[in-house]
């Protein structure tokens, strides 16, 4: 009788060419263990890349089989014109040469010309001075009675906390009002990295990594799932990596309220740390791996491909991520004007498809919540 995956992956785990604490660490995810903080950074630095992608690829079967997940999205960036000066930034319009702030009927023109066959709108941009909780909301209820059945996933948590203290109400207030207004869900952007030391040093006028968490824990509990970031690669540590990973693990237990996780990767061009090296691919899959490893409560973990590209997109479906985003439709800026090889990121749907299935997985297009749609 044939032995099945797991057992067969167990059994190369006893074979490798590992230290003990390796193998034990790794016969202990196999078995669906957790792994601590203090056990997830050793595995991370110590574990061979292939051995990671073994571990992660594992997971992301017990969790989702062999489907990897797309959708139909659009990106409609407001304004780039922010409160923050974030180094690591080439979006604002302190480091950017281009600057805008669109109306709401721009944007809403661009929201009447998508296609029907769009299914999330995801807006999110630079944290504006003077735009309030009720010019945002405003926006929301007159996208809604345009297109009332497109999924809107809107307002990062430091855009959420500057609108919210300028309208002079608590969190759980300004997020149900939004929810009233058609807010379907967040994204994961401002996450940055926790470590609140680091952070005053790579985005110290950003809202603190307590208010990011506070934010998302208070839309879970409020109906509202969102989305979770980390921007790597710039002066963060391993320790900071893992840290960061076992903040949202926790609050995941709490609440269940994130979908993703999505790692960021730092692009250096056009911002205050250009001088700093962009890390390597290899370095990208080992902490895709890592992610998916110590991220158990997560149920999907991303690639962003307009971030690394799409031919690493494709490589990270086999070091745990089963979601690539969407089509994206050169709608987004971000990371064109930080320097990533796709200037225009646009994929079709076929193009999507293929990229999966090369990688010898399953392509799913689904909702903005993960349920499949049909052909």
């Amino acid at each position: 009788m044939n032995q099945s995956p797991d057992l067969a992956r167990e059994a190369l785990i006893r074979e490798m060419d590992i230290s003990m604490t390796i193998k034990a660490l790794s016969l202990k995810i196999m078995a669906g263990g957790r792994l601590s903080p203090e056990e997830g950074l050793q595995l991370y630095q110590q574990g061979p890349t292939g051995l990671l992608g073994m571990l992660a690829d594992t997971i992301r079967i017990r969790k989702n089989g062999n489907k990897a997940y797309f959708i139909r999205n659009h990106h409609i960036e407001p304004t780039n014109i922010c409160i923050n000066k974030c180094l690591f930034c080439s979006f604002s319009h302190h480091f950017s040469p281009e600057r805008w702030e669109l109306s709401i009927e721009e944007i809403l023109t661009t929201v009447g010309t998508l296609d029907d066959s769009i299914r999330e709108l995801h807006i999110t941009g630079a944290v504006h001075p003077d735009r309030d909780l009720y010019y945002y909301g405003d926006l929301l209820k007159k996208i809604k009675v345009l297109r009332p059945t497109l999924a809107v996933k809107a307002y990062s948590a430091v855009e959420l906390d500057q609108m919210i203290r300028k309208a002079g109400l608590s969190y759980s207030e300004g997020i149900t009002y939004l929810k009233s207004c058609g807010l379907d869900s967040i994204p994961g952007g401002g996450a940055e990295i926790f470590d609140e030391t680091l952070r005053k040093v790579i985005c110290g006028m950003k809202t603190t990594s307590t208010a990011w968490l506070e934010i998302h824990e208070t839309a879970h509990r409020a109906g509202i799932s969102s989305n979770a970031t980390m921007l790597y690669g710039h002066l963060e540590t391993p320790a900071h990596r893992i840290d960061h990973l076992d903040r949202l693990r926790t609050l995941q237990d709490r609440t269940l309220g994130f979908n993703a996780f999505i790692p960021l990767k730092f692009r250096n061009s056009n911002n205050k740390l250009s001088d700093l090296q962009e890390t390597s691919p290899v370095d990208d899959m080992k902490l895709y791996a890592i992610s998916r490893i110590y991220l158990d409560n997560f149920p999907h973990i991303k690639a962003y491909w307009p971030a690394i590209g799409k031919q690493l997109a494709g490589i990270s479906l086999s070091f745990g991520v089963d979601d690539l985003d969407g089509t994206i439709n050169d709608s987004t800026r971000i990371y064109s004007l930080a320097g990533a090889e796709d200037q225009n990121p646009v994929m079709t749907v076929s193009e999507m498809q293929d990229l999966i299935t090369s990688a010898n997985r399953i392509p799913v297009e689904r909702d903005a919540w993960y349920n499949p749609l049909g052909s």
